[in-house]
């Protein structure tokens, strides 16, 4: 029987949710490192949301608000545990604090080739829209 705790994220967290997500995240992002995950949770200590049963992290999402929209990055399980709820559990989460902050529309950052993603996403409501495109610029080498 789960026992899923949902909570935020603390500094003492990071080198877990660092090595989780090389093992639960499809691909990977430049800011995937210590001091990337160190100054969102400085910056927004409520972003990084974390599921764990009986204390082993079993997920996460990060659930950015710039105060204008509301971004879902890194929803990610332990192979082993998906679909037991614990994505939908996280997405609960994340969506009940963007519409705390006011937020009215949420969207996912999700990975063209990751056919798994897709069906949990479109299960979770969401929806591609194809008229966007992402435009991206590394700042820094």
């Amino acid at each position: 029987m789960i026992e899923l705790r949902i909570r935020s994220a603390r500094p003492a967290d990071l080198d877990a949710v660092l090595a989780f997500w090389k093992t639960a995240a499809e691909g990977t992002s430049i800011s995937d490192d210590r001091a990337g995950v160190e100054r969102l949770v400085a910056r927004d200590p409520e972003a990084l949301i974390l599921a764990e049963d009986a204390g082993e992290l079993v997920g996460t999402v990060i659930a950015g608000f710039d105060g204008w929209r509301c971004h879902l990055y890194r929803l990610a399980v332990h192979p082993q545990r998906r679909r037991q709820g614990i994505g939908s559990a996280l997405l609960t989460a994340a969506e009940e604090r963007f519409v705390q902050l006011g937020g009215r529309r949420g969207d996912a950052m999700v990975l063209v080739r990751n056919e798994t993603a897709h069906h949990a996403w479109r299960a979770a409501g969401y929806a591609p829209e194809e008229q966007w495109r992402r435009w991206t610029k590394p700042l820094t080498d």
